[in-house]
């Protein structure tokens, strides 16, 4: 990276992000008057069985109550990795209730399949995979509300979606700023039902996002703003958060925090760490969450190795992870292991706490599966951000140490 007379500050960099952000407890209330400023009065609720069996959809619908706004369409067939038959089946659905507008209520998967839904409305079209790539888009999107029910994808605030063509076996990426959802409504009611591992993955995915924005090439201030907020609030709160799920604060400071990492990836983006995961998660079905948990501490230990540059940058991260006393005492040549040894401290105690894996054989990984991992993850677009250069055979090595 190009810097400036100052370390850490770049010569030139770019940072967007237009959504608005409604939080806190009954902040759902806001609903229909967000809908009202953005012209709509007829949207489509997108989401999955679970968060329908979860009772979540019935808090997003009694909160239209004693207003002007009609509910067009529920699906929620959702798959677990959206896919463009689902995108269409959606956007059929759309047009036939006559739906002017989009709200997605769940994970990743649920998002991305309401982002893609809303090219295929916007832009007039049958074929959402003409659009993959960079800047494919061309026109204004529908009016898009998103409810995350999960703390950890950041999807809420990003431009990116990833959608699959299961007839080609492919999982296509569609980045533009059009993309961006208008607003972001965290409630902490959404996510009270989470279960313990499924919350403790969440916010493990949502500390890789933070720390990879931070130590990435494209890391920029306020990139690091919303990084260093991310990791401290979830350092202060992800054990509370799966030890006492139905404590509504801590709920929705991981909430916070998990769109505070978004912010600061979706601008700055992620490496080798997010390559794995992602790789691990397409050869072995290991859930994204799980995957960075285990992955994260062993590619920080990649880096630490490779670049002492990257290693300071790890190193100032403890202070976000610690305390100020133990941070100040600690020799400054160690800081950078002792950020990963505080991570580790954290996937330890999540382990004891709901079971979260902490290896790749414990996630049900093979070792004769590792080789196509490592592969993969050379391919994935992940890893052109990666702070330094990693080959096949570097890759397979932070397989194995993680394994």
């Amino acid at each position: 990276m190009n810097t400036g007379t100052k370390e850490g500050l770049p010569k030139y960099y770019e940072f967007f992000n237009s959504v608005k952000i409604i939080s806190g407890s009954k902040a759902l209330e806001s609903m229909s008057y967000e809908l009202e400023l953005l012209g709509a009065k007829m949207p489509i609720i997108i989401t999955d069985k679970g968060v329908t069996k979860a009772g979540l959809v019935d808090h997003v619908i009694n909160s239209f109550g004693g207003t002007q706004v009609k509910i067009g369409a529920v699906y929620d067939d959702t798959p677990v990795d959206s896919s463009n038959i689902a995108v269409n089946e959606i956007a059929s659905i759309y047009r036939q209730q006559g739906c002017d507008s989009i709200i997605a209520v769940g994970g990743g998967s649920v998002i991305d399949s309401a982002k893609g839904v809303n090219i295929v409305i916007s832009e007039e079209t049958d074929d959402l995979m003409k659009f993959a790539g960079n800047n494919r888009l061309t026109k204004p999107m529908k009016p898009f509300i998103v409810i995350p029910t999960t703390a950890g994808t950041g999807s809420e605030v990003t431009m990116a979606a990833v959608i699959a063509n299961p007839a080609k076996n492919l999982k296509m990426q569609f980045t533009s700023p059009l993309m961006l959802p208008k607003v972001a409504v965290l409630d902490p009611v959404m996510t009270v039902s989470m279960p313990p591992k499924i919350t403790a993955a969440t916010a493990m995915d949502a500390l890789t996002h933070a720390v990879e924005a931070y130590i990435g090439p494209q890391k920029n201030p306020v990139s690091d703003a919303f990084a260093f907020s991310a990791i401290e609030m979830i350092y202060e709160n992800i054990e509370s958060a799966v030890k006492s799920g139905s404590d509504k604060d801590v709920r929705l400071a991981m909430a916070n925090a998990a769109l505070l990492a978004g912010v600061a990836f979706a601008n700055s983006m992620c490496g080798l760490i997010h390559a794995l995961a992602h790789a691990t998660g397409g050869q072995c079905h290991v859930p994204h969450g799980v995957a960075n948990s285990i992955l994260l501490p062993y590619g920080l230990e990649f880096y630490i190795r490779k670049s002492p540059e990257t290693a300071k940058r790890i190193g100032k991260l403890l202070r976000f992870l610690t305390t100020p006393e133990d941070y100040a005492k600690g020799p400054v040549d160690e800081r950078s292991k002792n950020t990963v040894a505080a991570i580790r401290g954290m996937t330890g105690n999540l382990n004891k706490l709901c079971g979260i894996p902490l290896s790749l054989s414990q996630a049900g990984v093979t070792r004769n599966e590792l080789a196509a991992i490592a592969q993969a993850t050379i391919n994935d677009g992940a890893i052109s951000f990666s702070p330094v250069e990693v080959s096949y055979h570097e890759a397979l090595e932070v397989l194995n140490q993680a394994f």
